[in-house]
């Protein structure tokens, strides 16, 4: 249970609490309001609320999802595959037509140039 009292979690904690007691106070007054006679604030009276739910399910979801260990990990993109796949197409559109490779290179080119790095 420590590890739900480190800085990150402690934020996360009066962040919850934070929102939560917030749209409840959003929700009181728009309760006041629709008493008041404006018939459009009965949709934000129970609105709120469920706002307020929303965050506590959230907040729970969190704590268990840690509790377990099933935080989701981060995706890691493999840059080299994805250069190499690159580096495969251009060579078959290179086989394929001449003059549209002789255009990209051209291309290629100005684009190096206009960011500073000549090639």
């Amino acid at each position: 249970m420590r590890r739900f009292l480190t800085p990150g979690w402690i934020g996360l904690h009066a962040i919850a609490i934070t929102l939560c007691g917030a749209f409840l106070g959003f929700g009181w007054w728009q309760y006041d309001r629709a008493q008041s006679g404006n018939d459009r604030s009965w949709a934000y009276t129970f609105e709120w609320p469920i706002f307020a739910i929303f965050v506590i399910v959230m907040w729970v979801k969190m704590i268990r999802d840690e509790r377990s260990g099933t935080a989701p990990a981060p995706a890691v993109l493999e840059e080299p595959a994805e250069d190499e796949v690159k580096r495969e197409i251009i060579r078959r559109q290179e086989e394929e037509d001449p003059a549209l490779a002789a255009y990209n290179r051209y291309l290629a080119r100005l684009n190096s140039e206009t960011n500073g790095t000549p090639r």
